[in-house]
């Protein structure tokens, strides 16, 4: 079973990217971040013609939002408002895979604006405030398969940034930042798919800014995308990849499209 999971910086505007991949790649699951679209204007037929039968959503207009594509069914939907503010970072279900039930979480985390201080920054407040809630809530809802993704904007290790030195005071490299990641990876036990199928020092990014009109010169990226599967999908894991040439597509998004490939003993 192939899950994806892609910040696609507005579905509408990048369908067509969207069926260039799912022609490429046929991917069983496909969750999007920042789809910025309200519900009543997602473009469902559209989706559903790229073959997923089933297709949860929530969005906003022109901000944030959140999508599941499967092919398989779904049920036990949740979409929860985090911390109250009236965002839509988050959809989960349980979808009945051929490999068991699997209880998938799509989260959008805030960006958490420029300014690495909370008390001058309600934005980066915002998102330290998020992931805390993360935390709790798998701490008390753990499940043994369960898979969490999407845009954390956050890169944890030193080999997920260009430059480890340079970004430590920057949002999405800062210390305060990995700890509560880290925090999270711990509470629910989770195996960062990515970095534990890559090599030690290899250096894996999934985010180029657009003001890198070369990405790949400079090769300045981020890994602010992320799978993590629990221990009952962990000895599933074949795969993990992350599709960085969608990154220099025609009307690409900033982030790429990064998969894994889940396969029974």
């Amino acid at each position: 079973m192939k899950i994806v999971s892609w910040n696609i910086n507005s579905l509408r505007l990048r369908i067509d990217l969207i069926r260039k991949f799912v022609k490429d790649f046929q991917p069983d699951v496909l969750c999007l971040q920042e789809t910025k679209v309200a519900n009543n204007d997602f473009p469902f037929l559209e989706v559903k013609a790229l073959g997923f039968e089933f297709v949860e959503f929530e969005g906003e207009k022109s901000y944030n939002g959140v999508a599941i594509l499967s092919k398989f069914p779904m049920n036990n939907i949740n979409k929860f408002d985090i911390l109250n503010y009236g965002h839509k970072r988050h959809i989960s279900a349980q979808i009945d895979s051929p490999l068991g039930a699997i209880n998938l979480h799509n989260f959008y985390v805030p960006a958490g604006g420029d300014i690495p201080d909370v008390t001058l920054n309600p934005k980066f407040d915002h998102k330290l405030k998020f992931v805390d809630w993360m935390s709790e809530y798998f701490n008390k809802n753990r499940s043994p398969n369960t898979i969490i993704l999407g845009d954390f904007n956050i890169a944890p290790s030193p080999f997920d940034v260009w430059s480890h030195k340079q970004l430590l005071n920057v949002v999405s490299h800062t210390p305060v930042e990995v700890e509560k990641l880290i925090n999270l990876q711990n509470c629910g036990n989770f195996v960062d798919s990515h970095r534990a199928l890559a090599n030690e020092n290899e250096k894996l990014y999934s985010w180029w800014s657009y003001r890198a009109l070369k990405p790949f010169e400079s090769n300045r990226g981020r890994r602010l995308d992320h799978i993590w599967i629990e221990s009952g999908v962990k000895n599933m894991l074949r795969e993990a990849n992350i599709h960085k040439n969608f990154r220099i597509e025609n009307n690409p998004s900033d982030h790429v499209p990064i998969s894994i490939l889940l396969e029974r003993v």
